[in-house]
């Protein structure tokens, strides 16, 4: 079944042809899109089960390995796989139903669907990469999309924030293709699994280096404080779906890279106490950040730089429970964080604005948008028993194992973070769901039941991650332990 493994990265970029070609026919657009996106999710949901008897390994093009690029389906990127190819689905819906609410339904612009999918081809890829340089490939890929989706509509403000994303996100991939640069000559492969023995053989120092210009690009591209400064000024000037997708999923693949390359590349390397010192900056700035905003927007951006910090501790550790905590609680975030911006979409809607200081009365009425608001923030806060309280209950348990001072300063900063999360969506609640409206009420935008629908799915998602914990948290224990051990990966690809 390994003739599987590239669909996932085959079935968008193909789709992206078919609706180029389809320009002036966006009922045809919207049929592929969603058609290409539920099939990628069901054969993402089928690499899963599968890989539970090990990785699947496809050599693209039949070049033996490590001479050609190689397609490793993991448990780590299945489950990465299923979880994106589900968010990006429920946004495409939300885009759509947005799409006809506002009246353009019959005159889209006809480039949103083919980057669209080449995005998703490009967040795929980076999951599947056996080799640095696809893994760059993957980051390529998508950024381009990126660039295409930040700016829709072409406002001065979309612009501006375009070009500050453009620029940052450049300048990191410069440094990741150097670092691969550097990593050929210093041992003549990118093929990771081939990269397990011969980075070991390297003199410290030179491995030192390599790993820090990884972590570099790879921070710039997860918004890890101080590299974060970007993310807040360019998310929020988005189009509501765009900027759900980029805050779910783009983040989360420099998490990715930085978990697969620290475990499978660096294990125990001695920049452990760099990435704790860092996931505790991140942490502490990002939700201070949030605290301070006045528009939820901008307040969401900055918990999502926040917790961050959450997925870094994990890494940090380098422990089995470390791993399995941050593994699990990445996939939290991805559901919820998407989810909040997808409400944050619909609130805008409804109340004519993000400002806090104008909206008011939400709850009384349109209740079932604080339903859908109230539920993803308590997980998010990490209120018990949702998963985001169970994901970091982890994380406290395993710096608690660990012992060392560093770790338990993180653990307190995971807790202050905590609480400041559910102070800043409490104040939320309060202003634009709980007390009378500020501000004379505006004509409210209608919302189609194809936004509101895809939103409440991931409410659901959310909540069945905390009924389903007990097994996910089993299946991210089994990925920490493969990742640690190494083995399973290397014999894969190289038996």
């Amino acid at each position: 079944m390994t003739w599987l493994v590239p669909l996932p990265v085959i079935m968008p970029l193909l789709g992206a042809a078919a609706t180029l070609l389809m320009f002036r026919r966006p009922g045809v657009q919207r049929a592929i899109s969603v058609s290409v996106l539920t099939a990628t999710l069901v054969v993402s949901v089928v690499l899963l089960v599968l890989s539970a008897d090990g990785p699947l390994v496809v050599a693209v093009g039949g070049w033996p390995v490590p001479l050609g690029i190689v397609l490793v389906a993991d448990q780590l990127a299945t489950l990465m796989l299923v979880v994106s190819a589900a968010v990006t689905l429920c946004v495409l819906l939300y885009s759509i139903g947005q799409g006809g609410s506002d009246g353009d339904e019959e005159h889209p612009l006809s480039v949103y669907h083919p980057t669209y999918l080449i995005l998703t081809a490009g967040v795929t890829n980076a999951f599947l990469s056996g080799d640095l340089f696809n893994l760059y490939v993957g980051f390529e890929i998508l950024l381009a999309a990126s660039y295409v989706l930040i700016t829709l509509g072409g406002t001065e403000n979309r612009i501006r924030a375009g070009t500050t994303y453009v620029v940052v996100s450049l300048l990191s991939s410069v440094i990741f293709l150097a670092a691969i640069g550097l990593i050929y000559a210093a041992t003549g492969t990118l093929n990771m699994a081939q990269l397990v023995e011969r980075l070991d053989a390297l003199p410290d120092g030179v491995r030192m280096v390599l790993q820090g210009m990884l972590l570099l690009a790879f921070g710039i591209k997860a918004a890890i404080f101080p590299l974060s400064a970007w993310l807040p000024d360019s998310y929020p000037t988005a189009p509501a779906p765009v900027t759900a997708v980029f805050a779910g999923l783009l983040t989360k693949v420099g998490v990715y890279a930085i978990i697969r390359t620290e475990t499978l590349l660096f294990p125990g390397g001695r920049v452990a106490d760099l990435l704790m010192v860092a996931a505790l900056s991140t942490m502490l700035v990002g939700i201070l950040g949030a605290v301070a905003q006045s528009d939820l927007k901008r307040l969401l951006s900055f918990t999502l730089v926040s917790h961050i910090g959450y997925l870094l501790f994990g890494v940090g550790l380098a422990s089995r429970a470390g791993i399995a905590a941050a593994v699990f609680y990445t996939l939290h975030h991805i559901i919820v964080q998407t989810t909040l911006f997808l409400v944050a979409g619909l609130i805008e809607r409804r109340g004519g604005s993000t400002a806090l200081d104008r909206l008011g009365g939400l709850a009384r009425t349109a209740p079932l948008l604080a339903v859908l608001f109230f539920l993803p923030a308590l997980n998010l806060a990490g209120i018990p028993p949702f998963s985001g309280f169970l994901g970091k209950l982890g994380l406290i348990q395993a710096g608690a194992d660990d012992g060392a001072v560093l770790s338990w300063m993180l653990v307190a900063g995971s807790a202050l973070t905590s609480l400041l999360t559910l102070y800043a969506l409490a104040r939320v609640w309060n202003l634009a769901f709980w007390r009378s409206p500020a501000s004379p009420e505006t004509v409210p935008l209608r919302s189609s039941r194809l936004m509101v629908t895809p939103t409440a799915a991931l409410v659901v998602a959310g909540v069945v991650l905390t009924l389903a914990a007990g097994p996910l948290y089993s299946l991210t224990d089994t990925v920490a332990e493969d990742l640690l051990a190494r083995t399973p990966y290397v014999e894969a690809v190289l038996p």
